[in-house]
């Protein structure tokens, strides 16, 4: 396994990178396994932010002095990088958010002005609720269905009956590529060309799925694809969405405010061309500059390695959390990435989740913006661990050891 080995090889120097993995909580040593809701951040990040604000501290696009053309070139230089990473046409057709939630908030709010109560809208039951919520939202504003694909007791999706799902009156698709409840990698390309058959456009929520592998937007022919920069260690507040130039032409302008204006008069207003349209005020500079500096970190590791050695810890800390007694997994599909969510017994996964941080253990528990997952499943939520490529073999055996005692000690 090389591409296991090359990180295995330089673990210790990747995790020097990452300065808070020395950090001592309750007086143990840091174990970070909530990479799912936000990975950690490499010192090239965090220079990169603070070299910002010590030497370029400027706004961009709208000055002529020195420091804002040089804010500007390395703010649209990001841009750039995104669109060769994710093979997209044209660099306007990647947009900077605050997030992926704001990102499918921006694609829905615009798709209010396309839908009326003759027309269906379908989304997954592995999705988090920012791929619901906002969805729900415009049902209300324009009478439009939601339809739901159903999942399996794998955590899978069920695509015949997506097919079924499927009609003329179908006018977007909206689905995670990776579950962040259970790990699920979902089999994106087969939903994008049924969805497409019928002419419906989709949305990838790609938010689990950018960090662990790569991404090729015109292979998959997705209509739309967003994520947020905080799960590929780089800097929260930061999210990318690409949409292909005819959709976000055809979407409205999502806020009005300076940047994304043409021309202004009290009588009419006229928006920027791609991408500016969409970007309304000023924006996360700092923030974007350095995501862009993240994704050269990952990129340096390389994606393809990232990828071999996660799915080493999925397997090694898959097969210690099954010699637990009582042990129950959630989402067992062959096709996942390193999520694994569980719980033990009777035992409430709060409970379990605040004894293991008294010895420094950071785990998620709860439903995880997820609740349709736990309401299929009858639970009240899980634990859930989720790995980066900075974890490591012995941070799982000392995880194993934490559940075991308190196990012990809550049944």
């Amino acid at each position: 396994m090389i591409f296991k080995m090359n990180i295995l090889n330089n673990i210790e120097s990747i995790r020097k990178e990452f300065p808070i993995l020395n950090t001592t909580v309750n007086g143990n040593k840091l174990i970070y396994l909530d990479n799912a809701a936000t990975s950690q951040t490499p010192n090239c990040v965090i220079e990169s932010i603070s070299s910002y604000y010590k030497n370029l501290n400027s706004n961009i696009h709208r000055g002529v002095h020195t420091l804002s053309q040089i804010a500007t070139e390395k703010y649209e230089d990001t841009r750039k990088k995104f669109s060769n990473h994710f093979n997209a046409r044209s660099s306007s057709e990647i947009i900077f958010t605050s997030g992926t939630t704001h990102s499918i908030n921006l694609v829905s709010s615009g798709f209010t002005n396309f839908l009326d109560d003759k027309d269906e809208i379908i989304v997954s039951q592995l999705e988090h609720h920012s791929n619901i919520v906002p969805w729900q939202m415009l049902c209300e504003k324009t009478g439009a269905k939601m339809k739901v694909i159903p999942m399996n007791d794998k955590g899978e999706l069920d695509l015949n009956a997506f097919s079924n799902l499927l009609s003329d009156k179908t006018k977007i698709v909206f689905v995670n590529h990776v579950s962040n409840a259970l790990g699920t990698v979902n089999n994106i390309q087969e939903i994008i060309e049924k969805s497409h058959q019928v002419g419906a456009a989709v949305l990838i929520d790609g938010a689990q799925a950018v960090p662990h592998f790569k991404v090729d937007v015109r292979k998959l022919d997705v209509d739309f694809y967003v994520c947020s920069a905080h799960k590929f260690c780089g800097p929260t507040g930061v999210g990318i969405l690409y949409g292909k130039k005819e959709w976000l032409e055809k979407l409205p302008a999502y806020q009005g405010g300076g940047e994304m204006i043409d021309e202004v008069t009290f009588e009419k207003t006229t928006y920027s061309e791609l991408p500016n349209k969409f970007e309304a005020g000023t924006p996360n500079i700092a923030g974007v500059i350095a995501s862009g500096i993240a994704l050269d970190y990952i990129n340096t590791i390389g994606l393809e390695n990232i990828k071999e050695y996660e799915d080493y810890l999925l397997n090694y800390a898959t097969e210690k959390l099954l010699e637990i007694d009582g042990m129950k997994i959630y989402g067992e599909s062959k096709n996942k990435t390193s999520v694994i969510s569980f719980n033990i017994g009777s035992i409430h996964p709060y409970d379990i989740g605040s004894l293991i941080d008294n010895l420094g253990i950071a785990v998620r528990t709860g439903h995880h913006c997820a609740q349709p997952i736990m309401d299929f499943f009858k639970i009240p939520g899980t634990i859930r661990i989720s790995f980066c490529f900075y974890n490591t073999t012995e941070e799982i055996d000392t995880l194993i050891n934490a559940l075991k005692k308190a196990s012990t000690m809550l049944s």
